[in-house]
């Protein structure tokens, strides 16, 4: 059992920055995929941000390529999203992801975070 917890969220300007936080309890964090996702009120939830186990493959939705960053940092249990330069559409609940491959498919979400951009 993997439980996640995210932070960051807030009320921010266009043009503003935040940094997501999620971490993860537990010792198998390494070996699980870690995911950014979000949700916009009457909207169906869209992938985000993804990257792998060892960080050497990365995913971005096109809405936030060359405006967001996902990184982790096993030694922490952590991975991140830098949200640079938000947009009002950008507003969501953001949630993480983990994901592991081994014996079947093992997947859990974190309660999610408020992110809201004022214009």
């Amino acid at each position: 059992q993997v439980q996640l917890v995210e932070s960051g969220g807030g009320t921010v300007q266009t043009g503003d920055s935040l940094r997501l936080s999620c971490v993860a309890s537990g010792r198998t964090f390494s070996s699980y995929a870690m995911g950014w996702f979000r949700q916009a009120p009457g909207e169906e939830q869209d992938a985000v941000a993804a990257i792998s186990r060892n960080s050497d493959k990365t995913y971005y939705a096109d809405s936030v390529k060359g405006r967001f960053t996902i990184s982790r940092d096993n030694s922490q249990n952590t991975v991140y999203l830098q949200m640079n330069n938000l947009k009002p559409e950008d507003t969501a609940v953001y949630y993480c992801k983990a994901v592991r491959w081994v014996g079947g498919t093992n997947v859990y979400w974190g309660q999610g975070t408020q992110v809201t951009v004022s214009s």
